[in-house]
């Protein structure tokens, strides 16, 4: 078991290093296709969303009070809201949600 754990860690520091180090080494100039630059923009933003959206769906006692809270949270930031009214309101509906199911 603690086997396991020394080899999960040891994997995990080799590929957080090859991929902060080999960009790096391999490319040393600007990068000027449009490309390329577009996907890296965009990397740090899906890397976060990759991590947060599970974690909003199983944070609570049912994924369907996730899910309607996430719902709310985005029709509240479409129509405006600040990121405070946006939290307040998702605190809200799960709290409801969790009480109601």
């Amino acid at each position: 078991m603690i086997h396991d754990i020394n080899v999960y860690i040891l994997v995990a520091s080799a590929v957080t290093l090859a991929i902060k180090i080999l960009p790096l080494t391999l490319i040393r100039g600007e990068i000027k296709n449009r490309t390329v630059r577009s996907f890296l923009y965009y990397v740090p933003y899906v890397t976060l969303a990759v991590m947060t959206f599970p974690a909003i769906l199983h944070a609570t006692q049912s994924p369907l009070s996730g899910g309607l809270a996430l719902i709310a949270g985005i029709a509240a930031a479409w129509f405006g809201a600040s990121l405070f009214q946006v939290a307040l309101l998702c605190c809200s509906v799960v709290f409801a949600a969790e009480l109601f199911i």
